[in-house]
């Protein structure tokens, strides 16, 4: 499959509010979509609760400041906002290039656990072309990480393709592997249903270490004792588990500030493995190169990446 690399960049043709709660907080929160000029890129713009103060955060990799559970922009100890990679993964599957994200907590929203009800959202409200082009990175060369028996890769391909593969040591999982060039159709049809999962053995020890207090039957799969999954309508998928995990690779490569057009594989990856495959590459000049729109290429040095995004492509110090 070719990328047309000529697409002008869009925005929301209106804005769209959401509200709900945080799967991790368990906190209630307002968030709004609103639209953006060109270049803006995806900007998280949070109120402060303490202070009162609206603070605005890219959403490139050099924002990100934790990877545990979720992905985390901002300083975890201070504003930040976590769990944002459903929401990156919806705007960026549907060609969403610019959008301020307004939001009152901490946490973006879990909705049903997936991304079903961003996509629906933003489809019903429409895209609005902008007078400049998009901009896409391309995969020049492979780029491997590996952490321990788990590992990821970005290779040259002509076209965005996902080939996500899990592998876990309980029954109802096992080893499942998805894998298909995306675009709006695919995403929206094959993963952005496919909800957030966990074990019920781990509930307690993730309660005391201030996880997962939003997490209920509503926006999760939970999987019980005798490796029974507990919801009464179980799965949406057969292999809904390793559909989630592609889910959370598209929302967290989203932070690239733009689409890249090469394969992404991993094995029993996750939030930890993306943000490092990301950041090998940006930090590689050999390994990308952008095209489409026209951008003057800054010079890298030691210890900076490239992030593309608002108000211009530039090189950040990380």
């Amino acid at each position: 499959m070719g990328i047309n690399v000529l697409g002008y960049q869009t925005t929301l043709r209106e804005r769209v509010e959401f509200s709900g709660v945080g799967v991790h907080s368990g906190q209630p929160v307002s968030m709004a979509l609103v639209p953006a000029e060109a270049n803006c890129g995806i900007l998280f713009s949070i109120t402060d609760p303490d202070s009162g103060r609206t603070i605005d955060l890219p959403a490139n990799i050099n924002s990100v400041g934790a990877t545990d559970l979720c992905t985390v922009l901002g300083n975890p100890a201070g504003v930040h906002v976590a769990t944002v990679e459903h929401l990156l993964a919806a705007l960026r599957a549907l060609n969403v290039d610019n959008v301020v994200v307004e939001i009152d907590s901490a946490e973006v929203p879990v909705m049903d656990g997936s991304a079903h009800e961003f996509v629906e959202a933003i489809r019903a409200v429409g895209l609005a072309s902008l007078p400049e082009r998009r901009c896409y990175i391309r995969i020049a060369r492979p780029v491997r990480v590996e952490m321990g028996a788990s590992w990821a890769e970005f290779v040259p391909y002509a076209g965005t393709r996902f080939e996500v593969e899990i592998d876990f040591d309980c029954e109802v999982i096992g080893r499942q592997l998805f894998r298909a060039d995306l675009n709006e159709d695919v995403f929206t049809r094959e993963l952005s249903r496919a909800r957030t999962f966990g074990f019920m053995k781990d509930v307690e020890r993730l309660w005391a270490a201030g996880f997962a207090l939003g997490s209920s039957l509503d926006n999760s799969v939970v999987i019980g004792d005798g490796n029974r999954i507990i919801n009464p309508e179980g799965l949406r998928f057969p292999d809904e588990f390793v559909r989630h995990k592609a889910l959370d690779a598209v929302g967290d490569l989203a932070l690239a500030g733009a689409p890249f057009i090469g394969c992404f594989r991993s094995y029993r990856g996750g939030h930890k493995l993306n943000s490092a495959i990301l950041r090998t590459l940006l930090s590689d000049a050999s390994a990308f190169e952008f095209v489409g729109a026209t951008v003057t290429r800054p010079r890298v040095g030691h210890g900076e990446l490239v992030a593309v995004s608002a108000p211009a492509y530039a090189a950040v110090l990380n």
